[in-house]
């Protein structure tokens, strides 16, 4: 896996990638402590809101900034976007009231959504090889998980000899890091973009999407895996510390095992993937964790197992999240040619975006109501009901890799 880093292009992109997730990650942490002192005992409320605003922009922005940019130079719509970042991440320690926070959220949130489906778009044409773009789709679900376990102890010794404003600063540099890492990397040529009127560019990606029998299947899939994996990113500290009366500590420690078996499963794909399909390994991982979340859920109910099964149950589902995560470039990388890329992969931005701005609030209101158990159990209910679907919809058979059709939105296969 790692001998794609010997493609100097693809290298520089992906340390882009790692220093901009690590600035994020100090972000986090910033923001919490920051909403801490401006609202107290509501910061919590503070997040969740900060949180909805990030899918919001998510969801509602990607498509309409791919439509705007869309005859831009690739590399100048990235840097842009972590410049605006940057500013964001430095204006942050001013702010005096809630309201700014959620005004500089939804700035920066604007930029990642002009970002995030732009570099993942330009990842197929640098590794046209698709053993190597599913190396390289590991890898980047690896950094993820590096991230997630990384940055936290990072700000945690950051903090030891700095104020949590400066964590601020430390965000800021990773994002320009990631613009002046961009600036010297030789993008391949863009594809030539045909004219078309606003309103075609704007749906054209969901369009493309939603008429590939693969990718409605993918969406079902996206829908399965937020249902499930909310419970785990929303629900874990209120599990760790109210049930098992855990510490700050254990929280870390739950997520550090659904990050580890994420990571081995990213490690081991790219093998599988070259004798299983893509499809197969998919619905399994999603079945997968309908049916543990269920499980877990009954077990809870029953006041069966302690901590010891909770850590075993985070490190599979983090496993199985990987498994249906990380082959979903491949399904986009066949689905469109090089032109239509890009609004292929916002489709897919926003469209999964938009399963977890359903997830997540269900994830949090549901436990006051019915409990934490009848919450992870409605949750994997309804990722089963979007397996099923993904399985009705994304037709088995045919070769493993699928054709690009000459217009995907015509394409019934």
């Amino acid at each position: 896996m790692l001998r794609i880093l010997r493609h100097p292009v693809f290298a520089r992109l992906f340390a882009a990638q790692v220093v901009a997730l690590m600035g994020t990650g100090l972000l986090t942490v910033a923001l919490a402590l920051l909403a801490y002192d401006l609202a107290g005992d509501r910061a919590g409320t503070v997040l969740g809101t900060a949180l909805t605003i990030k899918m919001v922009a998510y969801v509602g922005i990607a498509p309409l900034a791919a439509a705007l940019f869309v005859t831009l130079p690739r590399k100048a719509v990235m840097i842009g976007a972590d410049l605006a970042r940057a500013g964001v991440a430095l204006l942050l320690p001013f702010v005096s009231a809630v309201w700014q926070i959620y005004l500089l959220i939804f700035v920066l949130q604007i930029a990642s959504a002009s970002f995030t489906p732009t570099f993942q778009a330009v990842i197929p044409d640098v590794l046209s090889d698709e053993e190597d773009y599913t190396n390289a789709l590991s890898l980047s679900r690896l950094a993820y998980d590096i991230e997630n376990l990384l940055s936290p102890t990072l700000a945690g010794l950051l903090l030891l000899v700095v104020s949590y404003n400066s964590l601020f600063a430390g965000t800021a540099l990773g994002f320009l890091i990631s613009g002046w890492l961009i600036l010297r990397t030789g993008l391949p040529p863009q594809g030539r973009v045909p004219p078309r009127p606003f309103l075609d560019r704007l749906t054209r990606g969901g369009r493309l999407y939603l008429a590939t029998p693969r990718l409605r299947g993918l969406l079902a899939l996206n829908m399965a895996l937020s249902a499930v994996i909310a419970f785990v990113l929303v629900d874990t500290v209120v599990l760790v510390r109210g049930r098992f009366d855990g510490a700050e500590r254990d929280v870390a420690l739950s997520m550090a095992a659904f990050g580890a078996g994420s990571m081995a499963v990213a490690l081991s794909l790219p093998r599988l993937l070259r004798v299983t399909r893509d499809r197969h390994v998919m619905l399994a991982a999603a079945a997968g964790l309908a049916g543990v979340g269920a499980a877990y859920g009954l077990a809870l109910l029953a006041g069966v197992g302690g901590w010891p099964l909770m850590l075993a149950t985070w490190g599979v589902l983090g496993a199985l999240n990987a498994g249906v995560m990380t082959p979903s470039g491949r399904l986009l990388k066949r689905s469109a040619g090089p032109e239509d890329r890009p609004a292929l992969f916002t489709a897919q931005f926003a469209l999964s975006h938009a399963c977890w701005l359903l997830a997540y609030p269900a994830a949090g209101w549901l436990g006051p109501l019915i409990g934490l158990p009848g919450t992870l159990l409605v949750l994997a209910l309804v990722a089963a009901l979007a397996v099923g679907l993904a399985a009705r919809v994304w037709p088995g058979g045919g070769p493993r890799h699928g054709g690009i059709a000459p217009d995907p939105v015509a394409q019934t296969r």
